[in-house]
């Protein structure tokens, strides 16, 4: 008996089902440049959920055309569509950065967004908005392109230091913020319009350990670059970090790492008048300081012991309990 050839209906299926998957999205994305508001507004709410559930889908949407009409929805009054906009922009830069990227005007709608944050943006478009950011800048090529945007980190700025942000929004924008200050050149635009004093004020005055995580993450980055120094100054930066390092606070480890690694840069980067403030300062907390070297992440331990070694600067003699901690080869710095 002549055999048969396999049977293709398993391969038929899937493709079937993809051509449907396509035509619908292609739909919805048409929709989205409807005359009607309840069509565009339905259209947007679909796309949202369906780039949320549906991860294979991100790429079809976005070769549809959909982000730039999700980034002029940006600029609608209505808060419902800049929502569903903005938390669909968020799950497509999951997957489709470049896209996001290459599309002309999209930063700038995100600039929109986070500009009004007080009046006409939705706090959950806000949120959605400094995400994406956040989504964006995990790619290192990006984040000269977004720290160039005066605007954004502007914008970014003014939610952190605006008393009645929700909290969510002041985390969202300290990532983003954290995201843009990992590039070297970022870090000086941040202190020329204004970042440092608004960051070291809302530690002092936010209990809330999760915020204060992230905005010491950023500090610690800011610190890096020699502008940071009459800044730090002018906010008592240096004795603000040495407090967290305090043995008698409650901090926890990662903002304990945090003013470490603030700490260290404003030595390594800064001048030497807050170099020498740092040494003096932080020698009534080498405690705290060793505490961290030995029960940090790995990449706190390097750090601290290098702070260490700054701050008693090699006057260790053997029977000090520093000596063992500053030779240990797995600690060198």
């Amino acid at each position: 008996m002549q055999s048969q050839p396999p049977s293709n209906q398993t391969q038929t299926k899937p493709d079937g089902m993809e051509v449907k998957r396509r035509t619908l999205l292609r739909s919805l994305v048409t929709k989205l440049g409807s005359v009607s508001e309840q069509t565009r507004a339905e259209a947007l709410n679909e796309l949202r959920f369906i780039s949320k559930q549906d991860s294979d889908s991100r790429h079809i949407m976005a070769e549809a055309g959909a982000i730039p009409y999700l980034a002029e929805t940006l600029y609608s009054s209505s808060h419902a569509a800049q929502e569903n906009a903005a938390a669909a922009l968020l799950n497509l830069s999951i997957t489709c950065r470049e896209s996001l990227m290459s599309t002309r005007g999209l930063l700038d709608a995100i600039a929109h967004a986070l500009r009004h944050h007080s009046s006409s943006t939705s706090p959950a478009t806000v949120q959605s908005t400094a995400a994406t950011l956040h989504s964006l800048l995990v790619n290192e090529s990006y984040r000269p392109i977004i720290g160039s945007k005066r605007d954004i980190i502007h914008s970014l700025i003014e939610i952190v230091k605006t008393r009645n942000s929700q909290a969510r929004s002041i985390k969202d924008a300290l990532k983003a913020l954290f995201g843009i200050a990992l590039y070297p050149l970022n870090r000086q635009q941040i202190i020329n319009l204004g970042g440092v004093q608004p960051l070291f004020s809302l530690i002092v005055n936010d209990g809330r350990i999760g915020i204060v995580e992230d905005a010491t993450a950023v500090i610690a980055q800011i610190a890096g670059c020699e502008e940071s120094s009459e800044e730090f100054k002018k906010s008592k930066g240096v004795s603000v970090l040495v407090d967290f390092l305090d043995m008698g606070t409650g901090w926890s480890a990662q903002v304990k790492e945090n003013a470490v690694a603030a700490l260290l840069n404003l030595v390594s980067y800064g001048r030497e008048s807050v170099g020498k403030e740092v040494r003096e300062a932080g020698l009534k907390v080498a405690d705290g300081v060793a505490h961290v070297a030995q029960n940090g992440s790995t990449k706190g331990k390097r750090k601290a012991v290098a702070l260490l070694k700054v701050l008693l600067e090699g006057n260790v003699v053997r029977d000090s309990p520093f000596y063992s901690l500053l030779n240990e080869s797995n600690l060198s710095f």
